[in-house]
């Protein structure tokens, strides 16, 4: 008999309301969460300590938007990752709600929908790439390796590495020197040693994962385990420095995740796989980010979801690279709206 999660359903706490496929949590130290949303023309929504929520869409005469993962430059500009049908790339977004285009090629080639943007420091984007396949299902499968990860650094940019199965969430390590990330359907953690000049080296694997395990989002903790979420089981699962595996948490349906499991087999899974969720508390959870006072609140970003789930980790995690960064008007439009 597999052991309990170590943190149980009834613990869980929740922010916010109305939020419109929150995917990907920011936390910051003030005590804001920041999640992408679908709400009109697209954009971000802002979460207080206390709940109150606030949107940055953009402006109807803007590009639509479809927000996967977020990151935050100071002054209190976003970078959206754009998965839309059927083009993607990298936009930012201003407090105003103007746009503007930042990475939407590669090589000369468009760039597809966008899956995430992890912002290292003032000279080194990162930008994963799930798949160049259409529709994307078509590479929810174990044989399908076409992602890619894109690196832009001082202006430039270059694929830095490729052949992923199906890249999702990634992060750097506090030295600086591995990128961690996620390949869903491959159903593994790679990382890669970060060269000087940004550089990647062979990829190694990680972390393997077993049945009900499609692993999407990626925090650290200060001990430097990995806190990895895997979407359709909502299965947290802790990867230790020395690999060892423990279920954190889980809220799914036994015969639900039979139905994936066999369509994954049978290379026949879609998105009523992914769209459709048998839970108790949990709707996909795709992101963890730590955050509070000390970093030991765990914050959830769930695909189907309308608030943030939250709990209490056992593990404080580290600081984001945004942790301490100026927010410029961002916290005003909560006074602004008390007025």
């Amino acid at each position: 008999m597999a052991a309990q999660p170590r943190i149980p359903l009834s613990s869980l706490s929740f922010l916010g309301q109305g939020l419109n496929r929150p995917e990907c949590v920011l936390a910051h130290s003030s005590g804001l969460l920041l999640a992408p949303d679908w709400t009109g023309n697209g954009g971000v929504a802002l979460v207080s300590p206390e709940g109150a929520v606030r949107r940055i869409l953009s402006r109807d005469d803007q590009p639509r938007q479809r927000p996967n993962g977020i990151a935050l430059e100071p002054g209190g500009t976003l970078l959206l990752a754009h998965l839309g049908a059927d083009e993607g790339g990298v936009f930012r977004l201003f407090p105003d709600g103007s746009l503007e285009p930042l990475l939407t090629e590669v090589n000369g080639h468009p760039l597809p929908p966008t899956n995430f943007v992890l912002r290292q420091d003032d000279e080194r984007l990162w930008i994963t790439v799930s798949t160049t396949a259409r529709p994307r299902s078509a590479a929810y499968r174990k044989d399908v390796a076409d992602g890619y990860i894109v690196l832009l650094q001082g202006g430039k940019t270059r694929i830095a590495a490729e052949g992923l199965g199906y890249t999702n969430e990634c992060l750097v390590s506090p030295d600086g020197g591995t990128l961690f990330v996620n390949e869903t359907f491959a159903r593994r953690t790679s990382a890669f040693a970060i060269g000087r000049d940004g550089q990647l080296g062979p990829a190694r694997t990680v972390a393997r994962y077993g049945e009900g395990c499609f692993p999407d989002g990626l925090a650290m903790d200060r001990d430097g385990g990995l806190w990895v979420t895997s979407i359709v089981s909502n299965r947290i699962v802790h990867v230790a420095p020395d690999g060892r595996q423990e279920v954190m948490l889980e809220d799914s349906d036994p015969d639900h995740l039979n139905w994936v499991e066999e369509a994954y087999r049978s290379d026949t899974m879609g998105r009523p796989h992914l769209d459709k969720i048998k839970s108790q508390r949990l709707a996909n959870v795709s992101n963890l980010a730590f955050g509070g006072a000390d970093l030991s609140t765990a914050y959830l970003g769930c695909l189907l979801g309308d608030r943030i789930a939250c709990f209490t980790a056992p593990l404080p995690g580290l600081p984001p690279p945004h942790w301490t960064m100026d927010l410029g008007p961002l916290p005003d439009l909560f006074s602004e709206a008390a007025r």
